[in-house]
């Protein structure tokens, strides 16, 4: 997997979000995901669930102009993140 080609594709699909590469592409890009599933841009009292954004992402992913690898590795990314999240739950 090129991790700044993903990077590249993710940053096509966020188009107002600018993602400033702080460790490397790979961990841009899952903090990214991350920070999207748990709705953290948005005010708490509005938040969706992460399980709703999932489902809102993966369909961004799956309708856009990508090519059809970039989709996959990014869903695999993003069921990634969601792991990650139902592990670190209190």
């Amino acid at each position: 997997m090129n991790y700044s080609d993903l990077l590249s594709a993710y940053r096509d699909l966020w188009t107002n979000r600018s993602l400033p590469v702080e460790k490397d592409d790979y961990q841009t890009l899952i903090d990214s995901i991350i920070k999207e599933l748990k709705d953290e841009m948005t005010h708490p009292r509005i938040r969706k669930s992460h399980m709703e954004k999932f489902y809102y992402s993966v369909s961004r992913i799956i309708s856009s102009s990508l090519n059809n690898e970039q989709k996959t590795q990014l869903i695999d990314l993003h069921i990634l993140a969601m792991k990650n999240i139902e592990n670190n739950k209190h």
